[in-house]
C-alpha cells in the first residue's frame, strides 16, 4: 500500500480537508490498523495528486481549510490499484516478520518474552477492532461503514492466526531453553 493509494481510497468516501486526512492516517482506524502518516507527508503528497489530476481542490472550508476530492483519474487509479496484485509487490518490508527471522539471535527465554508480548499486542488490537465493528454485529453493513467493517474482520483473524503462531513458537523455543 502507498500513501497515495490511502489518500485516493478516503477521498473516494468523502471529500476531506488535509488536517482530516492527515487526522485520519494519524489517529483513526485507517492510521492505527493500515496506513499511518502525519501531515509532514500527507500534504506533499496532496499536492503531488492535485499535480496529477488524481484530486481536485473543492476551494476553502471552514477555518479556511482546503477540501479535496477524488476525481474520476484518481477513481481509475484507485481501481487500477485495487484490482492489481492483492498480495503486493514481490520486493517486500515486513518488519514485524523480519523480527521474527532475528529471534534466534536472542536466547531462548527472551524470545519467548517477545513473543508473549506479540500476543499481547494482537490480543488488545483484537479487542479495538471486535469493539469497532460490535455496533453492526454479523452483519455488514453497506456503504463505506461495511467495507470497514470488513476490515476489522481481516484484522481480528489476522490478529487470531499471529497469536496461534506466537503460543506454537513459544511451545517450541521451550523446549530447547537450558535447564539448570
Amino acid at each position: 500500500m502507498s500513501l497515495p493509494h490511502a489518500l485516493l481510497g478516503l477521498l473516494a468516501t468523502e471529500p476531506r480537508s488535509g488536517y482530516e486526512l492527515s487526522k485520519e492516517l494519524a489517529e483513526g482506524p485507517v492510521g492505527r490498523f493500515a496506513w499511518k502518516a502525519g501531515h509532514t507527508s500527507v500534504y506533499p503528497e496532496l499536492n503531488r495528486l492535485l499535480g496529477k489530476g488524481l484530486i481536485a481542490d473543492r476551494g476553502e472550508g471552514p477555518r479556511g481549510r482546503r477540501t479535496y476530492a477524488i476525481t474520476d483519474a484518481g477513481r481509475r487509479e484507485l481501481r487500477s490499484w485495487l484490482m492489481d496484485d492483492p498480495v503486493g509487490p514481490s520486493k517486500m518490508r515486513n518488519e514485524p516478520v523480519l523480527r521474527m527471522f532475528l529471534l534466534s539471535v536472542l536466547d531462548p527465554d527472551d524470545a519467548i518474552t517477545v513473543l508473549r508480548r506479540v500476543i499481547d499486542h494482537v490480543d488488545t488490537e483484537a479487542a479495538e477492532l471486535r469493539r469497532a465493528r460490535a455496533p453492526y454485529g454479523d452483519t455488514v453493513p453497506p456503504g463505506p461503514e461495511g467495507f470497514g467493517h470488513i476490515a476489522a474482520e481481516f484484522g481480528v483473524r489476522v490478529d487470531q492466526t499471529v497469536r496461534e503462531w506466537a503460543l506454537w513458537a513459544i511451545d517450541q523455543l521451550s523446549r530447547h531453553r537450558s535447564t539448570p
